[in-house]
């Protein structure tokens, strides 16, 4: 655990959320205990494991085990509190913790998301490379209805993705947005049949994770640094990049297979 990381009674922690599957980091951000509200020990195993990994991990696929991805924070745990100020600022550090711990992985971020994803479960599938979710799906803020202001990044994160006016009035008003207006708004990427999310989740993350990761790390990179850099500063970026990517394995492979007219070997590339 890190300086910022607490230790939370959760029988989730005699087990492991985490799992490695054909280069797919599987991490369970939320189970059945306490409602399918947010794992302080997904979160820990989670923070652990993004840490460790190495060139064996091609991918994260984020899950929810139980009806829901999730629901949000363990709203009577924060009552039981006996200073919850410093309760929340715990769950909090450690969240964010996490959240940086994705956001600092050189590889796609797969959310599968069924059921609720409220309150942080909502800002974690805001954090997903690619957000896949079933017809049944619903999302909401959350925080207002209980008198909090959001974390997880919701709040830097919704307004880049509709703006800041739209993402007011979401978070404020505490919408229940459903999937097809949540993939219309661009807050998920495309919905799969109910009973199919997690295993076209695992799917994609499979292949993506048997990809050219090194370009998918230079996207990454290059998508996360736009808002902060003019147009211009920002063509400069994407010209080092390519360049850059140009000797790298997996771009060598690419520009050697087209030009044979052949598939790419990926995976030899990074051999």
């Amino acid at each position: 655990m890190t300086e910022n990381q607490v230790s939370f009674p959760d029988s989730d922690s005699l087990r492991s959320l985490v799992s490695v599957e054909d280069r797919v980091l599987r991490i369970a951000v939320a189970t059945s205990e306490h409602g399918t509200s947010l794992s302080p020990t997904g979160m820990e195993q989670g923070i652990a494991a993004l840490r460790a990994a190495g060139p064996e991990i091609g991918a994260v696929l984020l899950v929810g085990e139980g009806a829901n991805f999730c629901a949000g924070g363990n709203v009577h745990g924060f009552a039981a509190a006996e200073d919850r100020g410093a309760h929340l600022l715990e769950i909090a550090n450690l969240f964010h913790d996490f959240v940086r711990a994705l956001e600092k992985a050189a590889v796609p971020v797969v959310a599968a998301v069924h059921g609720w994803a409220a309150g942080a479960g909502m800002s974690l599938a805001l954090l997903a490379d690619i957000a896949l979710a079933g017809p049944g799906t619903k999302m909401r803020a959350a925080y207002p209805s209980i008198g909090f202001s959001p974390d997880g990044g919701m709040s830097w994160t919704l307004p880049r993705i509709v703006g800041p006016s739209r993402a007011r009035e979401i978070i404020m008003t505490d919408a229940v947005i459903g999937a097809d207006e949540a993939v219309r708004l661009g807050l998920l990427s495309r919905l799969v049949a109910d009973g199919e999310i997690q295993s076209e989740g695992l799917r994609l993350a499979r292949t993506l994770a048997h990809g050219p990761t090194q370009s998918y790390a230079a996207i990454r990179s290059l998508v996360a640094g736009s808002a902060g850099r003019s147009l211009s500063d920002h063509l400069d970026a994407e010209a080092a990049s390519i360049s850059a990517a140009a000797t790298t394995p997996t771009g060598i492979e690419g520009v050697d297979a087209f030009v044979a007219k052949r598939r790419p070997d990926w995976d030899s590339a990074r051999a």
